[in-house]
């Protein structure tokens, strides 16, 4: 590393290991789920807890803060004044649900073999961290910067980034953005979202009395639940799904997957899948249950959508994916929640008449959400200094790439995702992907990634925006 800077940065990247590590267990410390809306905290408790922490810990670091009506906040290197030029990361401090199968306290953090274990180390709430201590380091080396930076803290990333929505609305947005919440080296463009629920007709005298599982919309479920009207022996032994007598004559059966994040399908178990499966194996169900289980064996049998007809691949983003989240049962009427991401060369019209195709006179499609794909040239200023920083720090030869993941840089007219993730580190037995159980974050990688985004905020003062 020849940068001038490089030495000052090492060494306060590599004094302040304790006190990250500190500020993130405070930070993870915080259950923040989104909740019951609250008179200043419009998506709950919970995020709204974790955003105050976020701004206490930054205001422990000298930086000045803000906290916008509770949608969100931020700290920043010093005043901005109206019509100036800045430039921002944006972290956010909400979660997904903990979910199942951990070995611990997801809330609390645990260091094992250089990792860090917790609900948030990586997604999101490590990289938050990391971004004020950038920022306590622009401050604190008084460099003089021509475009002030803005540290913002999101809390309704992991549902509908209705957050950001607020902030586009009542604050001028920064002249380039880059959120630390995907993976390394620069994400360049995000693959578009279809989302919406496969729903049944309402059972009648059915066998199904009760059907739910998964934690989010945006998770591969590792559990789910069925309770059924039917002998034990009539249940097909189907792997991964056990059976449990209930009362008067019912049965309970689980499935047991294994989760991780809807936009990274590969090598997850869809415990819902593995439950319809079971249902139709047994032969136990009415004309009309059967009906709409095949539906939902369709959407399941293929995470790169060919089951259902709408698989596509454009040669410049990933192929399509799709899951199936969450499954549940009300007043006779069962919804199973899907989340597909797609490229270029497919629509959300194109998706829906196939899938209404699949579900025929069996199902019905309800709550079509969408979001376009979008892309910023690799070549552009900003992606350049990016790049160039990471390859600089880590002595890689790294290049842009896109993602299925959604995340907020499409809410900003220019923006990427950068890091901290690494995709090549692969994770040790006891630990988990993010949104999965013991989710984690190799410590060293946080702290690398401290460095290059201190030296990517430097670079970034040097181009023109």
């Amino acid at each position: 590393m020849n940068d001038p800077r490089w030495a000052s940065i090492d060494a306060f990247a590599e004094q302040n290991r304790d006190n990250v590590l500190r500020d993130i267990t405070r930070l993870v410390a915080v259950p923040s789920v989104e909740g019951t809306p609250e008179p200043g905290a419009p998506f709950g408790a919970g995020p709204k807890a974790a955003l105050d922490k976020a701004l206490e810990i930054a205001a422990e670091l000298g930086l000045a803060t803000h906290d916008a009506e509770g949608y969100i906040g931020w700290a920043e290197t010093g005043p901005i004044a109206d019509g100036q030029k800045y430039l921002a990361t944006i972290t956010h401090t909400d979660v997904v649900p903990e979910g199942n199968g951990w070995d611990a306290d997801p809330y609390t953090v645990r260091l094992r073999d250089g990792w860090l274990l917790g609900r948030g180390v990586a997604d999101d709430k490590g990289p938050t961290i990391l971004c004020l201590y950038a920022l306590k380091y622009l401050k604190d080396s008084g460099v003089e910067l021509k475009y002030p930076v803005r540290a913002l803290l999101g809390t309704n990333e992991e549902t509908h980034m209705h957050d950001v929505d607020y902030y586009a609305a009542h604050y001028p947005m920064p002249a380039f953005c880059f959120t630390p919440d995907a993976e390394f080296p620069v994400c360049n463009g995000e693959k578009g979202g279809f989302n919406g629920e496969i729903v049944s007709p309402v059972l009648e005298n059915g066998t199904i009395l009760d059907f739910a599982g998964g934690v989010a919309r945006n998770a591969v479920p590792d559990r789910a639940f069925c309770t059924v009207r039917a002998d034990a022996a009539a249940i097909h032994p189907t792997e991964g799904v056990t059976v449990e007598a209930g009362e008067n004559g019912t049965l309970t059966l689980r499935g047991w997957g294994k989760s991780g994040h809807a936009a990274m399908p590969e090598g997850t178990v869809n415990a819902i899948g593995l439950l319809v499966d079971c249902l139709l194996e047994s032969g136990i169900c009415t004309p009309q249950e059967e009906a709409y289980l095949r539906v939902l064996h369709t959407l399941h049998a293929a995470t790169d959508g060919s089951a259902l007809g709408i698989a596509a691949n454009d040669g410049l983003f990933d192929p399509l994916t799709i899951i199936g989240g969450t499954i549940e049962m009300k007043d006779g009427v069962i919804r199973q929640s899907f989340d597909c991401r797609y490229p270029t060369n497919t629509n959300p019209e194109t998706m829906t008449a196939a899938l209404e195709k699949v579900c025929g006179s069996a199902a019905r499609l309800d709550n079509l959400s969408s979001r376009v794909p979008f892309y910023i040239a690799a070549d552009s200023p900003a992606v350049q200094a990016l790049i160039t920083t990471y390859n600089d720090v880590t002595g890689e030869n790294k290049i842009p790439f896109t993602m299925g993941g959604g995340t907020y840089a499409r809410h900003f007219p220019y923006a990427v995702s950068f890091g901290p993730e690494h995709s090549d580190l692969p994770l040790p037995d006891f630990a988990g992907p993010m949104h999965g159980a013991n989710e984690g974050a190799h410590f060293d990688k946080l702290i690398e990634a401290l460095k290059i985004y201190i030296l990517a905020l430097l670079r970034l003062q040097d181009i023109a925006l």
